[in-house]
């Protein structure tokens, strides 16, 4: 079969209507994977016989009349910071090189139970720490629509694959816009759902109070689809929601008339490359086409989320990462007659990267004495601040519409100065912050240096307010054909 054009709902109908086998399915995309990963470096890791092995046993059920999944034989590729259990999970880190998973994630449990197949793991900034993906330690991941550009990241294999169709759906994570901004990057659709709308079991902690896995998918019937299959109360974390899952989508949805969108006059700046803008303005006049009240609000907490989130996040990985000393967790440096302290920094400077050092060193100096109170404690506020404005937003608007990143891709290197690479992520921290949900649909293409790329756009919605914001994606979707454009 030809993978090309494959939504994660025609796989799925496909095998469970026997029009083809789970197997037949997998070898497809292992054929692809095959032909292109060697130029994208997408994968991490490619478990082909497991992935087999998943298929076989799938397959043998349905030949004996078993009734397969919403997600049967649908590949998956994951985020090398969620836990397979017996599998690698290195974080994109030399400290983790050699580590196996001792258990299993919920997320990646719920997909099993789904008659989903993972596929093998892909490659991330090490820890999560980056928006480019160039920040792996087993190397970079090149975007597909221009391979001297960056997939953006920190999921940045995970959406690199879903664009190049190595996969139909990737699993990524999100803690100021590692799913959205790769997924603007790269031309496919990626959602943030609400803070502990999907398990944090089983995902390597960067910033827990704002991390949250999520799918990169074709479109956003795709993502209801898997977001559906992920969402859910957990009793290991006792940070998730107990809310009904999120409804999948039906062709006949009912129309969006009457839907209130407002656009932040804050996200539309002289600063933001003008096709980003000019691709925001036309989906503007896409919903009200399709029956929308859309009009301009301020969100003025805009400026405030980088330096907001440039103390929490870093301060919350502080804490997270010191377990990864050599001695309880990761590479332990060959030094037999160091003392404790020596052993510890040479484990860490072998085993840890530039970023991760900086973002470590970062949050451990915000949460110091004489600095907590001026820096970390300032931050909190700041965030509850940004807090309150969604909330009033949202008794305005329904929905948030913009810019998910300032710019198109960027070529490699181009952003070596630290902070004009968390720029990139000035659209997308605040629903981080927030708790809220967010996602990052295709909305155009613009030119540059002779590469046609991708441009995304930003929806926002409330605490737990997938639904209406998966809905008014689809029928964008329904509308236009942005989705459907291939590197």
């Amino acid at each position: 079969m030809s993978v090309e054009d494959k939504t994660v709902r025609s796989i799925a109908h496909a095998v469970q209507t026997g029009r083809t086998t789970a197997t037949a399915v997998l070898e497809a995309h292992l054929e692809r994977i095959e032909a292109r990963d060697s130029e994208l470096g997408c994968f991490q890791d490619v478990r082909a016989e497991t992935a087999r092995a998943m298929a076989r046993e799938l397959d043998e059920r349905i030949a004996k009349g078993a009734r397969p999944g919403p997600l049967a034989g649908v590949p998956i590729a994951i985020k090398d910071n969620i836990m397979v259990a017996g599998e690698p999970a290195t974080c994109g880190s030399k400290i983790l090189e050699h580590f196996i998973s001792p258990y299993e994630s919920t997320a990646t449990q719920r997909l099993r139970e789904a008659d989903a197949i993972l596929l093998g793991r892909t490659r991330c900034d090490e820890f999560a720490m980056g928006s480019s993906t160039e920040h792996c330690a087993f190397g970079p991941v090149r975007n597909p629509w221009d391979t001297d550009r960056v997939p953006g990241g920190s999921s940045g294999g995970s959406a690199a694959a879903v664009a190049a169709d190595l996969v139909p759906c990737a699993l990524g994570s999100d803690t100021g816009g590692s799913i959205r901004q790769p997924a603007a990057f790269c031309g496919i659709t990626g959602v943030k759902p609400t803070g502990g709308r999907v398990s944090r079991w089983g995902l390597v902690s960067f910033a827990p109070s704002m991390d949250q896995i999520g799918p990169f998918t074709r479109d956003a019937a795709d993502a209801a689809l898997v977001l559906n299959v992920l969402s859910g109360e957990d009793p290991r974390d006792d940070t998730s929601a107990a809310s009904p899952p999120p409804d999948c989508i039906k062709d006949d949805e009912a129309p969006l008339s009457g839907l209130r969108i407002g656009i932040p006059a804050e996200h539309i700046s002289d600063d933001n490359n003008p096709d980003v803008n000019a691709a925001v303005s036309q989906a503007a006049e896409v919903y009200a086409s399709l029956g929308c009240d859309v009009k301009s609000v301020n969100l003025s907490t805009t400026e405030l989320g980088i330096a907001c989130y440039y103390v929490l996040g870093p301060a919350e990985a502080s804490s997270n990462l010191a377990r990864f000393d050599g001695i309880r967790y990761g590479r332990r440096a060959d030094l037999p007659d160091a003392s404790l302290e020596a052993l510890y920094e040479a484990s860490r400077t072998e085993g840890l990267g530039a970023e991760a050092k900086r973002r470590i060193m970062l949050g451990t100096w915000v949460l110091s004495a004489g600095y907590y109170d001026a820096y970390y404690r300032r931050a909190l506020q700041v965030r509850r601040l940004i807090h309150d404005e969604y909330v009033r937003i949202f008794n305005e608007v329904d929905l948030l519409l913009g810019p998910t990143v300032p710019a198109p891709a960027f070529k490699f290197g181009s952003h070596a100065d630290p902070l004009s690479m968390y720029l990139c992520d000035t659209y997308t921290v605040t629903a981080n912050i927030a708790g809220i949900c967010g996602m990052s649909m295709p909305a155009g293409t613009t030119t540059v240096d002779g590469s046609t790329l991708p441009i995304g756009v930003q929806l926002q919605g409330p605490v737990l307010g997938e639904n209406k914001m998966l809905r008014a994606a689809h029928h964008f979707q329904k509308a236009t054909s942005y989705h459907e454009l291939r590197p």
